[in-house]
């Protein structure tokens, strides 16, 4: 997959099959957009472009500082995450559009004319039934088809029932994360939920009780973090070597506790040295609640015990 950054540097292909939108999580109702996305492409003989923006719209549009409101605003998917997702759709072309006000306040007219068709040659537009676009989004399909000859650009919309047969949502995702529930999330993404960061050193207690674990700082701040509690992952060093891992999100409340809330993860049957080198789990399973123990003793039969069940979700011993 071809990515490019800036709008100016992207070849004009003339007779690109292109969708459109922010594509967080790439979760099961995208993947209906891409898969039709990509069919269209080979019907017609044309390159499939996806069209995204960076950074995320809500964040640009947030209020100025000198009104400030809670941002509420929790990531599926970090920039890297996202490319990686739809590469594995076999799409040709991605372009990110930084997003600004300036593209905020575009109207529809000037969105199509500058982005679909002068800079990518869009021919045929996929678009999901509730696609809107333009300054107060006032473009949507009404709007493509009634114009469509015009533009030169045939339009097809994925109808209501084949998007919300699959009940998905990136707010369902983020509210299952948010719960703990990573079953429910990653049924609806179609993959298990990735969190990336770099391995920092900690206060290092793990050792000391036979438990070292990697402390993972998330290398981007809005990623969504599930909800406090312990569970079982996936891990993948630097290297590319695959780990069963547990995972513990929270304040280690036994240990005296911490101010702010850590990621640490015991990757099982591992030796070696991970700081400073990325790593990224993936939620298979949430084990328990975290909890306060009486003690290390009481704390460290509970880690043998999570060690066990770990291995039964993603081993199945």
């Amino acid at each position: 997959m071809h990515v490019f950054r800036d709008p100016a540097q992207f070849p004009h292909l003339g007779n690109a099959v292109v969708t459109t939108g922010t594509f967080d999580g790439v979760h099961l109702g995208h993947q209906q957009i891409l898969r039709r996305l990509c069919e269209a492409a080979r019907q017609s003989g044309g390159p499939s472009v996806v069209i995204t923006y960076w950074p995320h719209p809500r964040l640009v549009l947030a209020p100025p500082l000198s009104h400030p409101e809670p941002l509420d605003l929790h990531l599926l998917n970090t920039l890297d995450e996202r490319i990686e997702k739809l590469a594995e759709f076999g799409v040709d072309y991605l372009l990110i559009v930084p997003f600004t006000r300036e593209l905020a306040s575009w109207t529809s007219e000037e969105y199509i004319q500058t982005i679909l068709l002068r800079t990518v040659g869009t021919r045929t537009l996929v678009i999901g039934y509730d696609h809107r676009f333009g300054k107060n989004r006032e473009g949507g399909f009404d709007y493509l088809s009634q114009h469509s000859g015009r533009y030169g650009m045939q339009v097809e919309e994925i109808p209501r029932e084949d998007v919300d047969a699959v009940g998905v949502s990136s707010t369902r995702i983020r509210k299952a994360l948010e719960a703990g529930d990573v079953a429910t999330a990653n049924r609806h993404l179609g993959y298990s939920y990735p969190l990336t960061g770099t391995v920092v050193k900690g206060r290092q207690l793990g050792r000391t009780i036979g438990w070292p674990t990697a402390n993972i700082q998330c290398a981007e701040a809005l990623k969504l973090i599930p909800a406090r509690g312990v569970y079982a992952v996936m891990a993948t060093t630097a290297a590319g070597t695959h780990h069963a891992a547990m995972l513990n999100i929270g304040v280690r409340p036994t240990v005296g506790g911490n101010l702010a809330q850590t990621v640490e993860a015991h990757l099982l049957d591992f030796d070696g040295d991970l700081y400073d080198q990325l790593l990224t789990v993936q939620f298979v399973a949430r084990l328990r609640d975290e909890q306060k123990f009486e003690g290390l003793d009481a704390l460290k039969a509970q880690l043998f015990q999570d060690a066990e069940d770990a291995r039964r979700h993603l081993l199945g011993g």
